[in-house]
């Protein structure tokens, strides 16, 4: 009887030891990657969603996190497991950043809220933009995604916005959050669940259907491993963000003052407008204006009577009003000046197509469309998205018929487009300037 006791108490002990040793090797997460997702407008760096390590034990559960967030859930799960507590703990302790999302949002989440509900789509979908972008509108990934919403550029043009030698929609606010609204409308129709359509919106619907297909299963958690790998994480991180938003004062996050925190109005203009000009006669720093209206890349607001302009402007007082008309009704760009602009902007653009061309060689591919062949099908077979599909093909709908010529490759460019978001972002810096007076 002594031995048995011995036995079992020395197992114990063992197994102690044991947990113990295992829990001394978990990183702390001080220890981990300081790989920060979150800047403002006035920074220039952005990055993916941070790696956290994941533990085969969830050594830390806390009831109160789980029970806060099964109380703001409305349409969108939010479920409280592991991989959610860890970007949980990521973004509160990353204090003086979401106080800086906080302030953002005051000015940005109302445009984001009336799109999606134009749309009928969660509200909570409004968080996306802080792990997209950190709501900074001039974010641009490696691959070219671009905006708060970071849209590629053939996704964009497929959700109706305009980039052209004036104007790239992608950083306008409110286009460009109509455009993600509609996107998400698509994606939830064809997986039918808000979690994969939140994966979707990073991975393309694409890799979800055949994460589906491996796990047999519609379960986001259950496919997770299959997706990825910054997908695994993009929708944890989603989770967390609208918690540590939602929560900001239990974690002492203080949301902090920024550039929008003002009154606007807002202006439709059927000429060519300066920005520069306009900000002169408003006595405001031209940069300011140029932060209110992100998406003119020459700081030129090229409108007509076929397609008004907006340009947004702080409320000014009464003493101003004069220079602002004179602006507004006299611009001094002038024909000349918008044919050179627009020149070199096409020249540029015309070399790049041609080091492109002889880089690539024969970058389109063509297939076949054989008897019961769907459109979905195809977009698997390459591995490429739907959207991406009716781009290029100039496709109204799903349907198509056997022996239609379909462009299923662009060579580099179709690569892109399935990796529409990217770990890795170039610096944006808003005070440099080209040559010509335009914003890199």
């Amino acid at each position: 009887m002594k031995l048995k006791v011995l036995l079992l108490s020395g197992s114990l002990c063992l197994m102690a030891a044991l947990t113990a040793k295992a829990q001394r090797q978990l990183p702390a997460l001080d220890s981990l990657p300081k790989i920060s997702i979150l800047q403002t407008a006035y920074q220039g760096d952005t990055t993916a969603v941070p790696d956290v390590l994941e533990n085969p034990l969830f050594y830390n559960y806390n009831f109160t996190y789980k029970k806060r967030l099964d109380s703001i859930q409305s349409q969108i799960p939010l479920a409280y497991n592991e991989a959610v507590q860890r970007y949980i703990d990521v973004y509160s302790g990353r204090k003086d950043m979401m106080g800086k999302m906080l302030g953002l949002s005051e000015y940005y989440f109302p445009i984001f809220e009336n799109a999606l509900k134009a749309y009928n789509m969660p509200a909570e979908l409004k968080f996306l933009p802080i792990i997209e972008s950190s709501m900074n509108s001039h974010a641009i990934s490696r691959v070219g995604a671009t905006g708060l919403w970071q849209f590629m550029f053939g996704t964009a043009k497929g959700y109706g916005l305009n980039m052209d030698n004036f104007v790239d929609e992608r950083k306008d606010p409110i286009q460009a959050s109509y455009a993600a609204a509609a996107y998400f409308r698509d994606a939830y129709k064809e997986l039918g669940d808000w979690l994969l359509a939140i994966a979707a919106y990073n991975c393309g619907t694409g890799n979800v259907n055949r994460a589906i297909a491996k796990a047999n299963s519609r379960d986001f958690w259950e496919i997770r491993n299959f997706l990825p790998a910054e997908t695994r994480n993009y929708v944890p991180a989603f989770i967390a963000a609208v918690y540590v938003m939602n929560f900001a004062d239990q974690h002492h996050i203080k949301a902090q003052k920024s550039l929008f925190a003002i009154k606007t109005d807002t202006i439709q203009v059927e000429r060519f407008v300066s920005l520069a000009e306009l900000a002169q006669a408003m006595e405001i720093d031209e940069d300011d204006l140029f932060t209110l209206n992100p998406s003119y890349k020459k700081k030129i607001v090229n409108g007509s009577s076929e397609t008004p302009r907006r340009i947004i402007m702080p409320k000014v007082n009464t003493a101003v009003f004069a220079g602002i008309y004179d602006v507004l009704n006299n611009s001094t760009v002038s024909a000349d000046t918008r044919i050179i602009l627009a020149s070199n902007d096409d020249r540029r653009l015309q070399r790049n197509k041609n080091t492109s061309r002889n880089l690539q060689g024969k970058a389109t591919v063509y297939h076949k469309v054989g008897s019961g062949q769907s459109l979905h099908a195809i977009a698997g077979k390459y591995r490429v998205e739907v959207q991406d599909l009716k781009v290029w093909n100039n496709l109204k709908g799903n349907t198509i018929v056997p022996g239609q010529r379909l462009i299923v490759s662009k060579g580099s460019v179709a690569k892109k487009e399935e990796l529409r978001t990217s770990k890795k972002y170039i610096t944006y810096k808003g005070k440099s300037k080209t040559a010509n007076g335009g914003v890199l």
